[in-house]
């Protein structure tokens, strides 16, 4: 089974103009960190601070992501799903921002939502297979058996009903899909 990797240290060329980096390469990909996957789908979503997006998992086409921010800053939030591993129901937790270039890459197996820490945030993600509406879910991303320090009250975060409506931890191990 696939972990999680943190990508750090991308070179980054910055000038008067601005700033130029590889985001993805394959081979460069595959020679350092060894993530072999093809992404199939690219994903783009804008959020302004409090946004939590998540604790969302694709089990039919199992979707692995490679997350970046393009600007903004995030707290990415990861759950390892997989029934069996020994960090089962552990979560993780990672900063991505436009300042520090990294990236996460989220393997099938974990539910994975982010909280946008600052005023606004773009996030992209490259995709291992495309969306299948009817094989995704999600946990609630204030469960209280993850315990995930989200930085702010349920109360203060701007969420979605079907994210905040989630099943629990405890409901999907009754029938896990990893």
């Amino acid at each position: 089974m696939k972990e999680p990797i943190l990508v750090e240290g991308l070179r980054v060329f910055k000038d008067n103009r601005g700033c130029f980096f590889e985001s993805y390469k394959q081979s460069t990909f595959q020679e350092i960190y060894a993530i072999e996957e093809k992404f199939v789908q690219d994903n783009h979503s804008h959020s302004t601070k409090n946004t939590i997006r998540g604790m969302h998992y694709q089990w039919s086409g199992p979707m692995g992501k490679l997350v970046r921010v393009a600007s903004g800053k995030i707290k990415d939030v990861i759950v390892d799903i997989r029934e069996g591993s020994a960090n089962y129901g552990e979560s993780y937790s990672y900063v991505l921002s436009e300042d520090n270039n990294n990236q996460l890459y989220v393997p099938a197996g974990f539910a994975h939502g982010f909280i946008c820490l600052s005023d606004e945030a773009i996030v992209l993600y490259k995709c291992t297979e495309e969306y299948n509406n009817l094989a995704e879910s999600g946990i609630n991303p204030f469960d209280k058996q993850l315990n995930i320090d989200w930085g702010v009250e349920q109360s203060e975060a701007v969420i979605s009903e079907k994210d905040i409506s989630a099943q629990s931890f405890l409901e999907y191990s009754k029938a896990p899909k990893f």
